[in-house]
């Protein structure tokens, strides 16, 4: 059963139990979750597809097992990805393998790289068989609806006009700049970052192969995907050194980059202007409180990860899974109570913080120490050294990056036939 849709002189209105805020890995997923669960769910996308210019893109081992606890993993890795199980780098000039996933016990011991829009065109594909759940794109949520202390929906704009989502319980996805955090009036922890990313796509010939993934030098660094047709580059640059790399001009970016990974000579002709490169802004932070009466916020809204390891899709994920197993019961007799609500928090936090101070170690400890430049050699790290002389180490950092702190399996249960209004 759809969700209640009326007409009134002021507008279009919805009601319905859940409305989630925020069509990424974390809303398409609980979206998904809580549909199979028979929960009536909208799930809000502002824009009209889910092209970006810069979306995640690795898919880890942990979400690979969700997507088969959940029987879609089969279709799911018919999508053209490429699988990297090695991740293997150069710390000024000497080689070091930092973690080698194959030592994994674990179905699925790679991490898939896939464009984020074609796995979320799969989740909004596959939530197609579940009567409950709606998922409404080209509609942005702008303010939230209040009944007293409690939050009951949001307001959205879409291009027919305003709409009032009315829900029992509102869920926020809406990412680091989360609009609905900030109606909330959350107060963010920035933990902060020394860095800043370049993020742009190289030309690959075939017969180019080369099995190194992070290169450090001082004063620079660079992290290159291979992604099949095209090398994707994540060039490092200091917190707020953008203008600085433009004004010493494309061409000299671009030699810096050829000299770091002589493989690219060729594809980098591809690169014709900055408009072909993309700044990301690199920022951990993370809220103290997740919830308001009737509103929770997970995934980036409620911690942002820096994309060392790659793991902001797979907390994501993993927070959406705690949420269903947690939640989706409560859902079907009415909005949890708060406490009820920040059992989400209190079963993610751990993770998270865990997840976020190993990422600030790799800041410290490396980044950092990479970007001062100078004309001293980069000295490399102990721990990055053991790891690479012994090689059962390397199954360690391979856990931590594939499966995360404490990963979470789908334990909400698939009732698709449960009335999907409030």
């Amino acid at each position: 059963m759809k969700p209640d849709t009326s007409q009134s002189a002021q507008g279009s209105s919805v009601k319905v139990r859940c409305c989630i805020v925020g069509g990424g890995p974390a809303g398409m997923m609980l979206g998904y979750l809580l549909g199979r669960a028979g929960i009536g769910v909208v799930v809000l996308e502002k824009h009209a597809d889910f092209f970006r210019d810069f979306r995640g893109d690795t898919v880890h081992p942990s979400t690979l097992q969700v997507m088969d606890e959940l029987g879609l993993i089969d279709d799911f890795l018919k999508l053209p990805h490429q699988r990297l199980q090695t991740m293997d780098g150069l710390f000024g000039g000497t080689h070091m393998r930092i973690a080698d996933l194959r030592r994994l016990h674990t179905k699925y011991p790679f991490i898939a790289f896939m464009p984020q829009w074609d796995f979320l065109n799969f989740l909004r594909e596959a939530g197609k068989r579940f009567a409950s759940l709606q998922v409404m794109m080209n509609t942005e949520a702008v303010d939230l609806i209040r009944r007293g202390e409690t939050i009951a929906g949001v307001r959205a704009r879409t291009p027919d006009g305003a709409i009032d989502i009315e829900a029992d319980l509102t869920i926020a996805c809406d990412g680091r700049h989360s609009i609905v955090r900030e109606r909330a009036g959350l107060a963010v922890e920035e933990i902060g970052a020394p860095m800043d990313v370049l993020w742009f796509r190289v030309g690959r010939r075939a017969d180019e192969t080369e099995n190194l993934f992070a290169r450090v030098e001082p004063g620079r660094m660079m992290v290159t995907f291979d992604r099949g047709d095209y090398w994707q580059c994540a060039y490092v640059i200091g917190k707020g050194q953008h203008d600085a790399v433009k004004a010493r001009g494309l061409q000299a970016l671009l030699d810096e980059v050829v000299r770091m990974a002589p493989i690219l000579k060729i594809g980098v002709a591809d690169v014709k202007s900055f408009d072909d490169i993309k700044l990301l802004t690199v920022a951990i932070n993370r809220l103290s409180r997740w919830t308001r009466p009737g509103l929770l916020l997970i995934g980036d809204a409620a911690h942002a990860m820096s994309p060392i390891g790659g793991v902001g899709v797979n907390l994501a994920v993993q927070d959406a899974v705690a949420t269903a197993n947690l939640l989706a019961d409560k859902l079907a007799h009415g909005c949890p109570s708060e406490d009820e609500l920040d059992a989400v928090r209190r079963r993610r936090e751990f993770p998270v913080k865990m997840t976020q101070a190993m990422q600030v170690v790799v800041q410290n400890h490396i980044i950092s120490a990479a970007l001062q430049g100078g004309d001293r050699p980069l000295k490399v790290p102990l721990v990055v050294r053991l790891v690479t002389a012994l090689p059962w180490l390397q199954g360690i950092p391979a856990r931590l990056l594939a499966l995360g702190v404490r990963p979470e399996h789908v334990r909400s249960n698939p009732r698709e036939h449960r009335s999907a209004t409030s």
